[in-house]
């Protein structure tokens, strides 16, 4: 039976199976996953330890609180519209989730670090999650993001059969500010 996510819950790794803490990674990565989005962006960051590692290599990115890391979700959320999210996979182990996914954005505003594409460009984005668990709680998050300009020479992924589909609303159907 799969492990729900239970905020309450904070016993130590120590005192679970090796089954129920892998459920208890996948379930916190997965409530985080769920919630990252303007209106719960707050939550996404609740399944957080109090010593957070937030960390985007790609563009020099190394945050060490949740506040930090809200302020730039809301400056993703900004400066992106997805249209297409294709999860690829996830596993995990009693110590870390791997997530590996494709999305499909439109960047709108110029308010991410080191991104440096136009506004206006539509772009694919490997991305690419290593979480570091601790206690059922993600103690760090490293996003390795592979930016491509979409359909460009370079723009190849191999979308497999088993992807999960995520569509959001066409860019026009979004109200503006």
């Amino acid at each position: 039976m799969a492990y729900t996510f239970d905020w309450n819950d904070r016993r130590p790794d120590s005192e679970l199976t090796r089954e129920e803490i892998v459920e208890r990674n996948i379930a916190a990565v997965e409530v985080h996953f769920h919630n990252e989005n303007p209106e719960h962006v707050e939550k996404a960051v609740a399944v957080y330890t109090d010593d957070i590692v937030w960390e985007i290599p790609a563009r020099g990115l190394l945050l060490r609180s949740a506040s930090e890391v809200v302020d730039s979700y809301r400056d993703i959320f900004k400066s992106l519209v997805y249209e297409k999210v294709f999860n690829l996979r996830r596993f995990a182990t009693e110590k870390y989730v791997i997530d590996d996914q494709v999305a499909y954005v439109t960047k709108v505003a110029d308010l991410m670090p080191n991104h440096n594409f136009p506004v206006g460009t539509k772009l694919s984005c490997r991305l690419l999650h290593c979480f570091e668990m601790r206690d059922g709680r993600i103690a760090r998050e490293i996003a390795y993001e592979m930016w491509r300009v979409r359909g460009s020479e370079v723009d190849h992924d191999d979308i497999i059969d088993t992807a999960i589909i995520e569509e959001f609303p066409p860019l026009d159907a979004i109200p503006t500010p």
